[in-house]
């Protein structure tokens, strides 16, 4: 089948890629065309596992190409798939003006009978806005579905080649028959492919993400109640996550959520809700929890010091909103590296993959160090932001001696606490009251 991908971000790029892997003529189509040279040139825009091989692999097979022409990249193409952002605007509300962009920018090359497929994740009522934007600039039959994406960053080709589930809205059965031929080769393992109204598609993607959020907030809000009780967050996680109701999954204590999807959905289906008079009391809490919870390290690394963290040395380990990902988009490190920053603090700060994107965002107020060990030259404490694998099995005895103080306060768990004060460690962690230290 010949598919066009409108956007070249982690959902376009894996999307098309994986379709051209299954056998597909696949057409990545950007505006930028820095993005698009560098794609042609062999090279991935985005840090994503596995990705930069499988993109080069299609691109020598010719099944995968890019381009910034419309024309190009429409005039033959059976499914068409919008994968722009949809960031969020001034009130919160999804920011459309690159999803109107697309449609209008597509509709004069549209194939008779092409289906329309809206993969960006879109407040319900704008498909029939994307249809109703290209009836306005042609004539030419087509259908529009919708299409929501549920890939994790990180885990984004492993998500799409091996979903839970597919979920199309179509108003043409037509459409869905399609769209169902194209999916096909991922559900071989029974997994379902879910047809349904286009407006149940477009919120199954808003209240999926914001269930997602509010368990994250609501485990984050135990474990503070924890830490001030003298309960133990982890024994209070496994309590409870092994009632089949309730569950594991997203049940795990830290600094908050970021990224491009959990912030930015929670916010949009409140302003969505309250555009239709419903008060979205749960999102606004789930919202201001969230934010709340992106300053505990720091709070917790002021009253440390009394409150003063004047020319104090702190190693920020991890910068990305999640492992396996350069995405610092709402990453709670971010903020806690300027909180530290306006408090007087040094920062030095060590991430996998991140230090780029976020040398463009902060500049050369911090120190950017190659590997964890060097953050820890002479820091008075460790911050853990993000759960990088490397960071769960260090020598804590080099560590010790590299800083000035064996010090952790730690964003994600990632140790025992037990273990940690007889290794002579201050360590404090989320819904983790810190244990005396052995000498």
């Amino acid at each position: 089948m010949k598919i066009t991908m409108i956007g070249t971000g982690y959902v376009g790029l894996v999307t098309g890629t994986c379709f051209a892997e299954s056998g597909n003529d696949v057409t990545c189509l950007d505006v930028d065309s820095r993005k698009v040279k560098l794609l042609n040139d062999g090279g991935v825009p985005i840090y994503e596992p596995g990705l930069e091989e499988l993109v080069k692999r299609n691109a020598a097979a010719g099944r995968l190409t890019f381009t910034t022409s419309y024309e190009d990249a429409i005039s033959f193409a059976q499914c068409v798939f919008i994968c722009v952002g949809t960031p969020q605007d001034e009130s919160g509300a999804a920011d459309l003006r690159y999803v109107q962009s697309a449609a209008e920018s597509m509709a004069p090359y549209l194939n008779a009978n092409a289906v329309v497929v809206c993969k960006s994740t879109v407040p319900v009522g704008t498909n029939r806005r994307v249809a109703a934007w290209i009836k306005a600039k042609t004539d030419t039959a087509f259908s529009i579905a919708s299409n929501p994406e549920f890939l994790k960053e990180g885990a984004a080709i492993d998500d799409f080649t091996k979903p839970d589930r597919v979920v199309v809205g179509v108003d043409d059965p037509a459409a869905a028959d399609v769209l169902l031929e194209l999916y096909k080769p991922f559900l071989r393992t029974e997994k379902p492919f879910i047809s349904v109204c286009i407006e149940s598609a477009e919120m199954i993607k808003y209240a999926a993400n914001c269930m997602l959020a509010t368990k994250i907030s609501f485990i984050n809000e135990m474990a503070n109640i924890c830490e001030r009780v003298g309960a133990d967050i982890n024994e209070v996680r496994k309590g409870i996550g092994h009632d089949a109701r309730i569950g594991f999954s997203f049940l795990f204590p830290g600094v908050g959520y970021g990224g491009s999807c959990f912030p930015k959905d929670v916010r949009a289906l409140a302003a969505l809700a309250s555009e239709y008079g419903v008060e979205p009391r749960i999102l606004r809490t789930v919202d201001e929890t969230n934010n709340q919870q992106k300053h505990v390290l720091f709070r917790k690394l002021l009253d440390y010091f009394g409150g003063d963290l004047t020319g104090r040395t702190i190693a920020v380990w991890g910068l990305s909103f999640k492992p396996r990902t350069d995405d610092i988009r709402e990453a709670p490190a971010l903020v806690l590296v300027q909180s530290l920053l306006e408090a007087g603090a040094i920062v030095k700060v060590h991430d996998p993959v991140a230090l780029e994107n976020v040398r463009k965002e902060i500049g050369d107020r911090i120190t950017y160090c190659d590997h964890h060990y060097d953050a820890c030259e002479g820091a008075d404490a460790i911050a853990i932001v993000t759960e990088w694998n490397e960071f769960r099995n260090p020598d804590f005895n080099y560590i010790k001696l590299k800083m000035k103080s064996p010090v952790i306060f730690d964003g994600r768990n990632l140790y025992d606490r037990t273990k940690m004060a007889a290794r002579g460690f201050y360590y404090s962690g989320i819904g983790l009251s810190a244990l005396p230290v052995s000498k």
